[in-house]
This record gives C-alpha cells, sequence and structure tokens, in this order.
C-alpha cells in the first residue's frame, strides 16, 4: 500500500507514519509532504498512491484546495482522501466531504481509529 502524508507539522507527519506503519506500511511505502504544494507535485512526479492522508490547516496550499485540486481530474482523482485535522465542527466536516474527501478523522486519534478508516477504503 502506498501512501502519501501531508501535515506542515514534521511531528504530525511522524506520528501518522509511525501507525501507518503499524498497521504494516513498509516505510518506504509512504511520502511525506509539508503542504499542499509539495502534496501536488509528489503526486504529479511519484505515480499512483493507494490513500492520501492530509491536513487541513497548512500554509500555501490547505488540505481542502488540495482535496479540490485532486478531485478536479487527472490520474489522481479517484485515489481515496483521508482528511486527519484539529477541524471536527460538523460544517467543516460537511466541507470537507462536499469538496471530495472519503473519511474524516479529528486529531487527536488513536491507531484503532486510523485503521479502520484505512480498512474502509483500501485492502492492502
Amino acid at each position: 500500500m502506498r501512501i502519501l502524508i501531508v501535515d506542515d507539522s514534521s511531528t504530525m507527519r511522524r506520528i501518522i507514519g509511525n501507525v501507518v506503519q503499524q498497521l504494516g506500511v513498509k516505510k518506504g511505502d509512504f511520502d511525506e509532504a509539508a503542504d499542499g504544494v509539495e502534496a501536488w507535485k509528489i503526486l504529479e512526479t511519484n505515480g499512483q498512491y493507494d490513500v492520501i492522508l492530509t491536513d487541513w490547516n497548512m500554509p500555501n496550499m490547505n488540505g481542502l484546495e488540495l482535496v479540490k485540486k485532486i478531485r478536479a481530474g487527472g490520474a489522481h482523482q479517484k485515489t481515496p482522501i483521508v482528511m486527519i485535522t484539529t477541524e471536527g465542527g460538523k460544517s467543516e466536516v460537511i466541507t470537507a466531504l462536499k469538496a471530495g474527501v472519503n473519511n474524516y478523522i479529528v486529531k487527536p486519534f488513536s491507531a484503532d481509529i486510523l485503521k479502520e478508516k484505512l480498512d474502509g477504503l483500501v485492502k492492502g
């Protein structure tokens, strides 16, 4: 399973990376980006991913803008996206779902929650 982790916090990227490794994803099978701009460059150059895990609040291009850009067309249009964010309000969840995220996780979260959300999206 190839995963792209997008979060402006290096600590959060490390935590998510550790969780996906606990779930059986090898270190070489996930990439990291610090914002949507970097994530888009990675998506354009590194081929297909099985799932994209993105934060909402980031500089340059936030997670919502990234989701909209991915869903607008191209090779990654159908790639499952999970938004992992502190934005836990109902209106934020609805906005993200309308933009095209497949699932939504509010920080802080447990490894079990991430596993459950990933299991529902991809069979790795």
